[in-house]
């Protein structure tokens, strides 16, 4: 079970670690970090330094591909080269992912056209200029292509591919061993329970990380 998971500047930690814990213990996965050239990249804030350890080239088919997001997809958009390695790899994928706004990287590669698709409740608007349909919902399944919402939601969208890959019971064991058994101490984890307030001081956030990327 051969995964690429993408990493790039700028790009959410937790949108490519969540769905690493859970697809790396899949039998017989390797997963492979992958970025346009070798080296760290430096995840939103600059305080978290992933490594890429292949570049674009390196890599020319996975079985699984795992697009993460985060402010660094925005300059993204528009990279043919990288857009043409997202196509090439789905062309031979079983499993395409993505998480949070990565999935606005897999429609500029055109790959969400007459699909639903999910992504951050901040950013579902943007995903109908690539022909997708926004859902507001955790995971989204169409086909092969798998679209998960913002960060924590990768972790859902990896167990429910697990099970895909090596049934029920496997995922089972992996969600125990990470111990994957959410109980927030608040009910605002989604955009519909969070108070007008919250949701206000949320979007101030990613308003100044915008500015500021």
């Amino acid at each position: 079970m051969d995964i690429a998971l993408l990493v790039f500047p700028r790009l959410t930690a937790l949108d490519a670690i969540g769905p690493y814990e859970v697809l790396q213990r899949l039998p017989g996965a390797q997963v492979r970090f992958v970025g346009a050239e070798r080296g760290m990249v430096r995840t939103e804030q600059g305080m978290l330094g992933i490594v890429a350890d292949y570049d674009t080239s390196e890599v020319t088919s996975a079985d699984i591909l795992v697009v993460p997001g985060g402010i660094g997809t925005r300059a993204l958009v528009s990279h043919e080269p990288l857009l043409e390695w997202i196509r090439a790899i789905d062309a031979g994928s079983t499993w395409t992912t993505s998480v949070c706004t990565g999935s606005l990287l897999l429609g500029a590669a055109g790959l969400l056209a007459g699909l639903k698709a999910t992504t951050h409740w901040a950013a579902l608007d943007l995903l109908e200029p690539y022909g997708a349909t926004p859902v507001s919902e955790r995971v989204v399944e169409q086909g092969k292509i798998i679209t998960a919402a913002g960060v924590s939601s990768g972790i859902d969208m990896a167990l429910r591919l697990a099970a895909h890959v090596a049934g029920d019971e496997i995922a089972q064991a992996i969600q125990l061993g990470i111990e994957y058994d959410p109980q927030p101490p608040f009910d605002s984890g989604s955009v519909a329970k969070a108070t007008e307030a919250v949701r206000n001081l949320t979007l101030a956030g990613l308003a100044h990380e915008d500015a500021t990327r």
